[in-house]
């Protein structure tokens, strides 16, 4: 493991309930990153979502995406101590359920970057279990 969540706490600002990743698996600094966030079933969102069949809503798996696109990218020298605003989605795609006691892994790299506007592109993927279930691509903003 690269990072833990209290490291994962000194680079970007979320915060428990929202922090969704747990821990940095690999990194190579401003190209690519592995990341995990482990999808605990005391969660409150699956007491709606949904109680006979409790799923991990599709806007949690793409927020997954954003934070390690966030961890990546707040750990540029460049957009150190910024706050990163999600600006758009592409090309989302799920494949699979995501269920409570399940263990993601997201692959992302950065696609794009508009240095001037302080804007970048992620594309990420994300795994349970070696198997794809989502894919899609972040932009984001560094305010």
């Amino acid at each position: 493991m690269l990072m833990d969540k209290e490291q994962i706490k000194k680079v970007i600002p979320h915060r428990d309930p929202m922090l969704l990743v747990d821990e940095v698996v690999s990194m190579e600094a401003e190209k690519e990153i592995v990341t995990r966030f482990w999808v605990d079933p005391a969660r409150e969102i699956f007491k709606g979502h949904f109680p006979d069949e409790p799923v991990l809503p599709g806007v949690y798996t793409v927020e997954v995406m954003a934070q390690t696109a966030d961890v990546l990218i707040l750990s540029c020298e460049r957009y150190a101590g910024t706050t990163p605003l999600f600006i758009g989605i592409n090309n989302v795609r799920f494949f699979s359920k995501i269920k409570p006691g399940d263990t993601l892994e997201c692959h992302a790299v950065i696609s794009a970057e508009k240095a001037e506007k302080a804007i970048v592109t992620c594309a990420a993927e994300v795994y349970v279990d070696g198997n794809k279930a989502a894919v899609g691509e972040v932009s984001l903003a560094m305010r």
